[in-house]
């Protein structure tokens, strides 16, 4: 199933982190990070929400310090939580509602194509609970590298989709 960009795993294991993907402005940047158009990912999550013979559930815009916005799909299985970077268009999944990702995240369901259809990227389990130590990390500044280690991140899902404070 295509789930937009390519974001498997290339032979070398490298994932160029782009600006904004922590979150943070960097020093010397020009102008204000990118971000995804919440409406784009909105329509999206209700074409999933119909997909699954579901409903959407509580939608949270992203917000200080938090990276993404959050929701929900419910279906008959229950809840699946649906994340949305902010300046970024990626897509992740968990089982539960929180402020910050580790390695907490699900196989994308049957429906994640409809995020992709949208032109949002679907990354997958194995994609966000990949090392940073098989990261390209490069990009990161100093600053960003003292919160990686003061939260105790270990993957690049949890880089992408946490709460800064």
């Amino acid at each position: 199933m295509d789930m937009g960009t390519d974001m498997s795993k290339d032979g070398d294991g490298d994932f160029p982190l782009p600006r904004g993907a922590t979150g943070f402005l960097r020093l010397g940047d020009a102008g204000p990070l990118p971000e995804t158009d919440p409406r784009t990912f909105r329509t999206a999550l209700y074409t999933a929400a119909r997909l699954a013979g579901g409903t959407v559930g509580e939608v949270e815009e992203q917000a200080c310090p938090r990276t993404f916005h959050l929701a929900s799909v419910l279906d008959r299985s229950g809840e699946t939580v649906v994340l949305c970077h902010a300046h970024h268009p990626w897509i992740a999944f968990a089982a539960e509602r929180r402020n910050w990702y580790d390695e907490e995240f699900l196989v994308p369901p049957p429906w994640a194509h409809a995020f992709a259809d949208a032109g949002l990227t679907v990354l997958d389990r194995e994609r966000l609970t990949t090392p940073l130590s098989a990261v390209d990390a490069s990009s990161l500044t100093r600053d960003e590298w003292r919160r990686v280690r003061l939260y105790h991140l270990t993957t690049l899902g949890g880089v992408l989709f946490n709460a800064w404070d």
